[in-house]
C-alpha cells in the first residue's frame, strides 16, 4: 500500500512539475509577445499605483515623456498627460477617474510637458486584489500622431486653398456664416468680394505655371494689406474675397480698398518678366444689405459687377437699384433667348460711301431687335448681356449667316460688313462658320467684310495671329473697328493683315468745327493706313461739311447719319438697283454740340443787370430766354454770369418770340459746368 502510495506520489510531483514548467512557459511566452508588441506595434501598455503614480510605462512612450527634470516613471498620471481641450472624447477628466476608481476607454491625450506634436488613445481600469483592495489602475496605449496629421491635413485640403494657401470658398463661406451669427443684430460685417483684371491675359500668353505664381504674389499683398483687420480668402480663379467683422465704416472701406488696388496693381516678376494687373472691388454691409451670407455675397457681387462697369480698377459699395438692374439683366436675357426661338431679331444697313465718287460700295450689317411688348430694345442695352450669358456666339452666327444671305442678292461687288466680337474671335471655329456662311450663301468671299476691335490683341497674341492667318486664307477682308478707342498700340498693325482701319465717330465729329484737333488727328490715321496699303472709313458723319473735309484729309470711305440712318434688306436692295448713288442729307454746316440745360444766369446788357434762363451752350454760344430785346439790339455787346463771381463777354445774335442767340467772344469749357468724371468706353450700337 505504501508503496502504491509511493509512485502514486511520485507521478503527482511529476504531473505537477510538468505543469509548473508549462505554466512558466506560457508566461515566459506571453512577456516575450507583450514586449515585441511593445516594441513594434503602436500599442503600450501603462500601470499605476493606489496614489495614481506610474509604475510601469512602455520603454517607448517613457522615452518621449521623460525630461531632463522628471521621469515618466514615478509621477503622477495626470502630471504626465493632459485630455486634448480642443476635441475632448468625454467632460470626465483623467483625475475624476482616478479618484472614483472608474474605468474610461480611448480618451485622447497628449504629453504635459513633454512634445505636444505627439498624441495618444489611452483606456485604463481599475485592479482590486483578491479580497478586494485597490491597487492602482492598469491601461494601454496606441499613437494617434499619424492619424492626427492626416486629419489636420484633411481639414486643411477641405478648408485652405491648396494654391495661397488662403482660405477657400468653403471656409469662407462658413466663417462668414458664424460671423453674421455672433454680430446679428448690433454689430455691423463687412464682405469685398475681389476681381483681377487682365489676369486671364497674362495666364494666356505667359502659361498657367506664371499665373499660379502671380497669384500667389497676389494672395500675399492682399494678406499684408489686410493684416488682422479681416480673413482673406481665395474663392476660385483670380476670384478673392475678404471679410471685415466689426466693420461697417464707408470712409474706412474706401481707404482700404484704395490700398488694395494701389498695392495690387503695382508691377510683378514673374519668371524675369513684368507684369501688370489691377483689381476691381465690390463692398456689401450687414446688416443693411443683407443679413445672410447668400443675400450678402449676392448684393457684394452686384457691386463689383458696377465697379467691373465703370472701368475697372475701382471699388463700389452696394447700392439697393443694382439689385433692380440686375433683376432687369435678368428678364432681357431671358426675353433674348425667346428672341433667338421666335425670330424677332432683323438686320438693318447703314451705306458705306466712296469719297471718290459717292457710290455705295458696301454696307454695314447692324443687329435690331424688335421686342413685340417692349418695342425696339437697343444694342447697347442687349449685346453686353448677350456676351455676359453665353449668347453672343449664337447671335453672331445669326447675323453672319443672314448678311451674307442678303448681301448675295445685292447686284456688282457691294461687300457686306459684319462685326465679330472679341468672345467669338476667340472662338477656333470661327473660320470654319465663316465658310460655311459664304458657302452656303454662294457668296464671293471678298465681299465678306470682318469688322474686328482691338480689344482681341489683349488675349493670347499667338492665337491671333492664327486666327488673322485662318480667316485671311478664306478670302474675306477684315477691318480695324473703333480705331483709336481702344488700346491704342500700334505694334499690332505691323502683323495682322488688316484692309480697312475705321476712324471712331468721336474723331470725325466736330472735325470741321474750328479750332478742332480731330482733323490733324484723322489725317494722321489715314497717312498711317496709305502707308501700310489700308484703305479707310470715318465713321459718325451727320453733317454735309464734314464729307468734303473728310475727303480732303485722303479718308477713302465714309459712314454715317450724312447718308442715311441704317435700312431694312429690301430698301438697301432698291438703293443700290437705283444707281448706288449717295445723295448727302442733314445739316449743311457743322456747329458746336449743344447741351440741354435750364439754368438762371445774370446778364448784363450796358448798364441794365438782369437774369435769364440758359436754354441750351456749347462752345461758341448759348440760347437764352426770359428777355426780350429790340430789334436795334442785335449785335450788342452783352456780359454773362456763366460761373459764379464771374462775367464772360459775347454778342447778341438773334432774337425771336422771347429767346435769343449769344456768341461768346471767347470758346467756353463746357467741362467747367459739371465737376469732371472719368470717361467710360462706349460700345458700338451702329
Amino acid at each position: 500500500m505504501s508503496q502504491r502510495q509511493s509512485a502514486f506520489s511520485r507521478i503527482s510531483n511529476a504531473l505537477r512539475g510538468h505543469q509548473e514548467e508549462a505554466a512558466l512557459d506560457d508566461g515566459q511566452r506571453a512577456l516575450l509577445l507583450i514586449r515585441e508588441f511593445e516594441a513594434q506595434g503602436s500599442g503600450w501598455f501603462w500601470q499605476t499605483d493606489r496614489n495614481g503614480c506610474l509604475v510601469y510605462l512602455s520603454r517607448k512612450v517613457a522615452d518621449q515623456l521623460d525630461t531632463a527634470e522628471q521621469a515618466a516613471i514615478g509621477s503622477a498620471l495626470t502630471d504626465v498627460f493632459q485630455l486634448d481641450a480642443e476635441n475632448p472624447d468625454t467632460e470626465r477628466t483623467l483625475g475624476f477617474h482616478l479618484t472614483s476608481r472608474t474605468s474610461f476607454a480611448e480618451y485622447s491625450v497628449c504629453a504635459v510637458n513633454g512634445d505636444e506634436t505627439r498624441w495618444w488613445s489611452i483606456s485604463g481600469r481599475p485592479v482590486f486584489d483578491s479580497v478586494g483592495r485597490f491597487e492602482g489602475f492598469v491601461g494601454n496605449g496606441s499613437d494617434l500622431t499619424e492619424k492626427r496629421r492626416s486629419e489636420a491635413e484633411i481639414t486643411r485640403l477641405a478648408l485652405f486653398d491648396a494654391l495661397t494657401g488662403l482660405a477657400n470658398r468653403q471656409r469662407m463661406r462658413l466663417s462668414l456664416d458664424q460671423t453674421l451669427a455672433d454680430n446679428k443684430a448690433y454689430r455691423t460685417t463687412t464682405l469685398l468680394l475681389l476681381d483681377l483684371d487682365r489676369f486671364k491675359a497674362v495666364n494666356d500668353t505667359l502659361g498657367h505655371q506664371s499665373g499660379d505664381a502671380l497669384l500667389k504674389q497676389v494672395a500675399e499683398r492682399l494678406s499684408r494689406i489686410v493684416g488682422d483687420q479681416g480673413l482673406v480668402g481665395r474663392l476660385g480663379g483670380d476670384e478673392f474675397q475678404v471679410i471685415l467683422p466689426n466693420e461697417g465704416s464707408q470712409d474706412k472701406i474706401s481707404e482700404l480698398s484704395r490700398a488694395i488696388i494701389s498695392s495690387l496693381s503695382h508691377p510683378y516678376l514673374i519668371d524675369g518678366s513684368r507684369v501688370s494687373i489691377g483689381c476691381s472691388i465690390g463692398a456689401a454691409i450687414a446688416p443693411d444689405d443683407g443679413a445672410d451670407s447668400e443675400t450678402l455675397t449676392r448684393n457684394a457681387d452686384l457691386a463689383l459687377y458696377a465697379a467691373k462697369g465703370d472701368g475697372r480698377g475701382v471699388q463700389r459699395f452696394y447700392r439697393p437699384e443694382m439689385l433692380a438692374g440686375a433683376q432687369s439683366r435678368k428678364q432681357l436675357e431671358d426675353h433674348l433667348r425667346e428672341a433667338l426661338i421666335e425670330d424677332q431679331f432683323h438686320l438693318a444697313y447703314q451705306p458705306v460711301v466712296s469719297t471718290k465718287d459717292a457710290h455705295i460700295v458696301g454696307f454695314e450689317a447692324l443687329l435690331r431687335w424688335e421686342h413685340p411688348t417692349r418695342g425696339a430694345i437697343s444694342p447697347a442695352d442687349f449685346i453686353p448681356i448677350a456676351e455676359d450669358c453665353g449668347l453672343i456666339e449664337r447671335i453672331g452666327e445669326w447675323v453672319l449667316r443672314h448678311a451674307c444671305a442678303e448681301a448675295a442678292r445685292w447686284p456688282g461687288n457691294v461687300r457686306v460688313a459684319v462685326n465679330v466680337s472679341p468672345i467669338q474671335f476667340a472662338n477656333p471655329s470661327l473660320p470654319a462658320l465663316v465658310a460655311s456662311a459664304i458657302a452656303n450663301a454662294e457668296l464671293p468671299p471678298e465681299r465678306l467684310e470682318l469688322e474686328i476691335t482691338e480689344s482681341v490683341f489683349v488675349e493670347d497674341s499667338d492665337a491671333a495671329e492664327r486666327m488673322f492667318r485662318n480667316l485671311k486664307a478664306l478670302g474675306v477682308r477684315l477691318a480695324l473697328d473703333d480705331f483709336g478707342t481702344g488700346y491704342s498700340s500700334l505694334g499690332y498693325l505691323k502683323t495682322a493683315p488688316f484692309d480697312k482701319i475705321k476712324i471712331d465717330q468721336s474723331f470725325v465729329r466736330g472735325a470741321a468745327v474750328p479750332g478742332n484737333r480731330n482733323a490733324a488727328i484723322i489725317r494722321a490715321i489715314v497717312m498711317l493706313a496709305e502707308t501700310l496699303g489700308m484703305e479707310t472709313t470715318a465713321e459718325g458723319l451727320e453733317v454735309q461739311d464734314e464729307i468734303d473735309l473728310i475727303r480732303d484729309l485722303g479718308c477713302s470711305h465714309i459712314q454715317g447719319y450724312v447718308y442715311g440712318k441704317p435700312m431694312r434688306a429690301a430698301e438697301a436692295r432698291r438703293r443700290l438697283e437705283a444707281g448706288a448713288v449717295a445723295q448727302p442729307l442733314g445739316f449743311r454746316v457743322s456747329r458746336s454740340p449743344r447741351v440741354k440745360m435750364l439754368r438762371w444766369a445774370r446778364l448784363q446788357v450796358g448798364g441794365e443787370v438782369g437774369d435769364v434762363r440758359i436754354r441750351n451752350i456749347s462752345t461758341t454760344g448759348a440760347m437764352i430766354d426770359g428777355i426780350e430785346f429790340p430789334e436795334e439790339a442785335i449785335g450788342s455787346e452783352v456780359l454773362i454770369g456763366l460761373l459764379e463771381s464771374r462775367m464772360f463777354p459775347a454778342r447778341l445774335r438773334w432774337s425771336a418770340d422771347g429767346k435769343a442767340g449769344i456768341e461768346f467772344d471767347e470758346a467756353f469749357d463746357l467741362e467747367w459746368l459739371s465737376p469732371k468724371r472719368p470717361a467710360r468706353p462706349l460700345r458700338k450700337t451702329g
